[in-house]
Parts: structure tokens; sequence; C-alpha cells
């Protein structure tokens, strides 16, 4: 077993993957010719985004949608960077809610929190020494 990818379910595949693209700098990866379905770029895991319709269809509607209004879900997205304050004013500039700014933990990894277009809670933070 391994871990293959995460998909996002949202409601514009190629809107959520522009905005990663300014908000982050993941180039587009795929984009099925229908835009239900479209990966990033990230590396050896593959963060995708399907439209609300696939979801519906997937799992017969029994799902609840990430929306980018009230508490984020319970679940982030980590992306690494050596700049995390360069990378979370990109990310504010771009259309992301900052939720947190970056801030030294004490095991010396530098962390911020926002919230992306779609709705997900985004870390940006350092490597881990």
């Amino acid at each position: 077993m391994k871990f293959g990818y995460t998909i996002i379910y949202v409601t514009s595949v190629p809107d959520t993957l522009k905005f990663y693209k300014e908000a982050f700098g993941f180039e587009t990866r795929f984009l099925h010719e229908s835009e239900m379905y479209g990966e990033l770029e990230t590396g050896a895991t593959v963060l995708a985004f399907g439209a609300h319709q696939m979801g519906e269809m997937n799992l017969d509607g029994h799902y609840q949608k990430v929306v980018a209004t009230g508490a984020p879900f319970g679940v982030e997205l980590a992306f690494v960077t050596e700049d995390v304050n360069a990378a979370f004013t990109k990310a504010v500039a771009a259309g992301a809610v900052a939720i947190k700014e970056p801030a030294q933990k004490p095991w010396g990894q530098q962390v911020a929190y926002v919230r992306s277009a779609e709705g997900s809670l985004i870390e940006l933070c350092s490597p881990m020494s």
C-alpha cells in the first residue's frame, strides 16, 4: 500500500488549478477535457481536484462540500518551502485568506496557515531540520 493522491472536490477545477498556480506556483499536470478533473505537479504524491458533480457521482451525493466560509475542515495540506514569509505573502496576494502569520515553532520550523480559494486549510512550512 502507498499513498497515491488526494482529491478535493471543488466548484470549478480550472479556476482552482489557476489559483494554486498563482498562490503557490504549482503547474497543472493534467486537466481532463471535461474540466471535471485536474492534477497539479506536486512531486511524488498528486494533489488533484474534481468537480462537485464528480463527487456526487462517485459518492452518491453523500459527502460534505469544502467551502471557503466558516471554520476549515480538520485536515490540512502542508506545502514545504525555504521561504515561508514570501510564500505566505504570495498566497495572500493571490487570494488566499490569512489564517495565521508565519511564526517560529519551538522545534525550529517556521509555519504559517492560509485558506485557499476553495476553502482548504494550507500549512506553509519550512523543512524540518
